[in-house]
């Protein structure tokens, strides 16, 4: 097969694509330029896109003998995953980047502009497992690492993109294999960190970047009754679950602390309570991805809530786009613009952008 391998500059992505020349496929490699305003040098584990993954990520294609490529995806990366970073900030929502980067850019930009361009599978470094039944039907599972697994962020691909999407990764015991493999191999990025923060927020400020995107907009903090009890300076800078930074004026009667319970941009202001008001037993979720077929739109496994989230027992239905899931566990800090995936053993069954919460009956309403 012809395929077109993502490198990142990292190591990840470096052995992916080597193990994508040892099965023998006519690979190319290519590294997406997502940042407008990109820095020569990266931080330890922040920031990527740098300058220096760039030439990373040629080091590593001339050792592997394959054709190299940058392909400047920086403005589709601004008017999708930043501007859909800011709009769910501004709306009093948690979005998660990360999925909407592989939404927009690695399995909607890059494979439709590998598929033009006649390469049959993009390969990439993503630690996830992909399973062919007898009927030819590809599904999602966890990576074997379950520290590592990214099938979270990667069921929005949906079953299409999966068809044509390699992830040679996916049945590795752990990432010091991974580094020690690229070792041996020769791959100048061997040793390299880890990126964990945002791409987009280098410096790791990412209040400050919400603050300079979106400005300051006083507003107050308030209890579930309304009573003001402090001030705030933009409530795109809360998240539901936060407990630092409220910056209160006056204590709980009973001195407990208190958590963002909800932010309401309509009227500016963010709602905080006892943390037993967090407790979520149920969510809507909207855009969903379906993995099961049609006839198979509802089931019960486990769903996970966060990236590496611990998954909780769940029941779950829906619709074409939208998806209900009850939680057999309560769980803590969930917000709309968060992303939930339910899975059946270790395969992804639907994934969906959370719209709704319902709380406990302690809260008595919908978040």
């Amino acid at each position: 097969m012809r395929v077109l391998a993502a490198l990142s500059g990292g190591v990840d992505s470096a052995v992916a694509a080597a193990r994508a020349v040892d099965a023998g496929h006519d690979v190319v490699g290519v590294h997406m330029a997502l940042s407008r305003t990109r820095d020569e040098h990266r931080t330890g584990s922040r920031g990527c896109c740098t300058i220096e993954d760039a030439s990373d990520a040629r080091r590593c294609a001339d050792v592997l003998g394959i054709p190299y490529y940058v392909w400047d995806l920086s403005e589709r990366f601004e008017q999708t995953v930043v501007a859909d970073f800011l709009a769910e900030y501004a709306a009093g929502r948690t979005p998660n980047p990360c999925v909407r980067c592989n939404e927009h850019i690695k399995f909607t930009a890059l494979l439709d502009r590998a598929t033009a361009l006649g390469f049959d599978a993009v390969c990439t470094g993503h630690y996830a497992r992909v399973a062919v039944g007898g009927d030819g039907a590809r599904s999602l599972h966890r990576a074997r690492d379950a520290a590592k697994d990214q099938s979270y962020v990667l069921a929005v691909m949906g079953p299409d993109r999966l068809a044509r999407a390699m992830f040679p990764l996916g049945e590795v015991s752990s990432k010091d294999d991974v580094r020690t493999e690229a070792a041996a191999r020769g791959l100048p990025v061997s040793a390299k960190p880890d990126s964990y923060d945002l791409c987009f927020v280098a410096d790791g400020d990412t209040q400050g970047f919400l603050r300079e995107r979106l400005g300051s907009r006083p507003g107050d903090v308030v209890d579930e009754d309304g009573a003001v009890l402090g001030r705030h300076e933009g409530a795109w800078g809360f998240t539901v679950g936060q407990r630092k930074g409220l910056g209160l004026r006056h204590p709980a009667p009973d001195g407990r602390p208190r958590y963002v319970l909800d932010v309401r941009p309509a009227t500016n202001t963010v709602v905080v309570g006892a943390a037993e008001l967090l407790s979520v037993r149920g969510l809507q979720g909207v855009d969903a991805v379906w993995f099961d077929s049609p006839a198979g739109l509802a089931g019960q496994g486990r769903a996970q809530l966060r990236a590496h989230g611990e998954p909780v027992p769940a029941r779950w239905h829906g619709t074409e786009d939208r998806l209900e899931v009850a939680l057999d566990a309560p769980v803590r800090g969930l917000a709309p613009g968060q992303s939930v995936v339910c899975y059946v053993g270790d395969r992804v069954a639907v994934q969906a952008t959370v719209d709704r919460v319902r709380r406990g009956a302690d809260h008595g309403r919908d978040g």
